[in-house]
């Protein structure tokens, strides 16, 4: 893991980006698409908490979609049928695979950040994974009420990484 906390699979300080963001959201009122993009992300989400994985509507027919390394099936994929190809994978491993929203943050007119827990049953081998906390997030960049990159994070502390993020509580 990287000093910030946060795994950053494509290499970019996030400290950096997020400050460049804050500067650009001063300069302009982005309100309307901060609020739609967090409409969007919060309706993928109540597909997600279902259960339902099976639409990408949401996405933009190019989106880039990120697994860091270290997790099981880490990647980057183009296009929204290689993103919904490698979630199959990972979705026919498990039985009653849940992803359950904590936490929204809009860090700009582009990006959310979601603080997640997941929870599920491996199929094969019967292992339970309970209701992880405080350990996974996803970073959706949106663009024209399209998600152009989805990329999944993990971190070692919610306080520090939130800090990290200029998000402190």
């Amino acid at each position: 893991m990287p000093a910030l906390g946060l795994a950053n699979p494509a290499g970019h300080d996030l400290d950096y980006q997020v400050g460049r963001a804050r500067r650009r959201r001063r300069q302009r009122d982005t309100g309307k698409a901060l609020s739609e993009n967090l409409d969007l992300v919060r309706s993928i989400y109540a597909d997600w908490e279902g259960g339902d994985f099976s639409s990408v509507d949401w996405a933009h027919p190019e989106i880039e979609f990120v697994v860091p390394p270290g997790s099981p099936t880490p990647g980057t994929w183009i296009g929204a049928a290689a993103m919904a190809e490698s979630w199959r994978n990972w979705l026919s491993a498990w039985e009653d695979w849940r992803v359950e929203a904590d936490e929204y943050h809009e860090l700009d007119d582009e990006r959310v950040l979601v603080l997640i827990h997941q929870s599920g049953r491996g199929k094969s081998s019967g292992l339970e994974i309970g209701r992880t906390e405080g350990e996974q997030a996803n970073l959706f960049h949106l663009r024209d009420g399209k998600v152009t990159k989805l990329v999944l994070l993990e971190y070692e502390d919610r306080e520090r990484a939130l800090a990290d993020l200029g998000l402190e509580e």
